[in-house]
């Protein structure tokens, strides 16, 4: 009897693993590369290659076939209606959306319960964004005021915050944690006032039937979420069909993504108590149809017990919140897929030597680099240093001012929104858009190396 009792659980100690040998092998491989996809970093990395190897075509002689696929008309048709775009319209149109329903759901969370939330750390992260949009803008304007150029000045008021959080990650305990919070708040405060931008000024003429007809499938989705649905593929449903009113409307498409993403639910089904009580009921459970069993077996042969662990899964997902979950869902196919495939779409430039020279005497190319650098570099301390200075909240535990002054300067990294709204801006002027991205790569590039040496050296004052 003794033996019969033993046996499983000795065994259950000896391995608690149903992996083969294969498997296990396979995770020994996966498991480093897991936590690399997990690292701050993976993301910039992949999009410094995707935007790497845009550049390397671009200047190769595949430049005719990567510009062939730019263009490459992809769509739907079903007898006299269509919806045909080239690639790059796509991916700039719908595919951003993705990343931009992400972003929705990031400022969302922060809204809710994140730094933001606290008034004390909220005035001087508006101020620090505020000033991070005012002056690059101002600067942009300055150098192109009166040309035909002007309607770049949105160019520079963007920070790419997986470029920047990658570049703080780099510096690792050189710098305080909360530098980390404070960037993030700056750039989804940034973001959306970049949004706001794209929404007014970077639309086409309004289509207003289109407009109504997307303002009614906004008020459906809040409906939705006030009666305490949270199944996704409805809002996905729902959110396509505004999607495709937001692209008919003159509204750049992918402003549907942050209005999808505000209807989403953040409050959980279950209450932590009741959670708490069903998953204790359902291990006990699983135990009783433990003992029961006459030793170890494959779990597919257990239906019982295969039904109460689903019971687990499905208490599991009433005790969270939807935003969490598709939040969590999206974070790694948005990092490692949509935008790098956003930069390899849209990094291909021709780099001329012809072109560099015009470029370095260019109004726009200016605008652009001395935008992300110096604007976004004095902008975001001195608006930070002004609202300090009038008693309007404090920086975060162990942030200060020099901190603030190289956040600033990783601030000019623009990259990803930099690059979305010259594509707009510049869309029926393809040598201003080649210039434009070219000063954002530059600017990019020189905003990341100076903020990484400044708070390197700030970190070793510290020391």
């Amino acid at each position: 009897m003794h033996n019969h009792k033993h046996n499983p659980r000795h065994n259950h100690n000896q391995s608690e693993s149903e992996q083969t040998a294969i498997e296990q092998g396979l995770e020994k491989i996966l498991s480093p590369f897991q936590q690399f996809i997990k690292n701050q970093t993976t993301s910039s990395l992949v999009l410094i290659l995707a935007t790497v190897v845009a550049l390397v075509i671009a200047n190769s002689g595949l430049a005719s076939h990567y510009h062939a696929w730019q263009h490459l008309p992809l769509g739907i048709v079903v007898g006299d209606w269509s919806l045909v775009m080239g690639s790059k319209h796509w991916i700039n149109d719908g595919l951003m959306t993705i990343f931009f329903f992400l972003l929705g759901l990031e400022i969302k969370r922060e809204m809710l319960v994140g730094e933001i939330k606290q008034v004390q750390v909220l005035v001087p992260v508006m101020a620090a964004a505020l000033g991070g949009m005012l002056v690059p803008a101002g600067i942009y304007y300055g150098f192109n005021a009166g040309t035909a150029y002007v309607q770049g000045w949105g160019i520079p008021m963007a920070t790419d915050t997986a470029f920047a959080i990658g570049v703080l990650a780099f510096l690792g305990r050189r710098i305080p944690a909360t530098a980390f919070t404070f960037l993030v708040a700056l750039a989804i405060i940034d973001d959306l006032g970049a949004i706001l931008v794209i929404a007014l000024f970077y639309s086409d003429s309004i289509n207003l039937l289109n407009l109504w007809v997307g303002a009614g499938l906004l008020l459906l989705l809040i409906l939705l979420n006030v009666i305490g649905v949270r199944n996704p593929w409805v809002y996905l449903g729902v959110g396509t069909l505004l999607w495709g009113a937001m692209l008919g409307s003159g509204i750049h498409a992918t402003v549907a993504g942050i209005l999808i993403a505000a209807t989403v639910p953040a409050r959980p089904k279950r209450k932590p108590g009741w959670f708490l009580q069903r998953v204790t009921e359902l291990v006990s459970k699983f135990e009783r149809l433990e003992r029961r069993k006459d030793g170890p077996g494959p779990m597919l042969a257990e239906a019982e017990q295969h039904a109460v662990l689903e019971s687990m899964q499905a208490a599991a997902e009433k005790a969270t919140t939807p935003l969490r979950r598709w939040e969590r869902v999206l974070e790694y196919p948005v990092a490692l897929l949509v935008l790098p495939i956003f930069a390899f779409a849209n990094a291909g430039i021709e780099l001329h030597l012809d072109a560099l020279q015009e470029s370095q005497i260019n109004s726009v190319a200016l605008g652009v680099v001395l935008g992300l650098v110096l604007g976004k570099g004095v902008g975001i301390p001195l608006f930070t240093w002004v609202a300090l200075r009038l008693g309007l909240g404090q920086l975060p535990a162990g942030l200060q001012m020099s901190h603030v002054v190289g956040l600033g300067l990783l601030g000019g990294i623009g990259f990803t929104m930099s690059m979305f709204i010259s594509s707009m801006g510049f869309e029926e002027m393809p040598a201003a858009l080649n210039t434009a991205k070219l000063g954002i790569l530059v600017a990019s590039l020189l905003a990341g190396l100076a903020g990484y040496f400044w708070l390197r050296r700030c970190g070793q004052k510290l020391a």
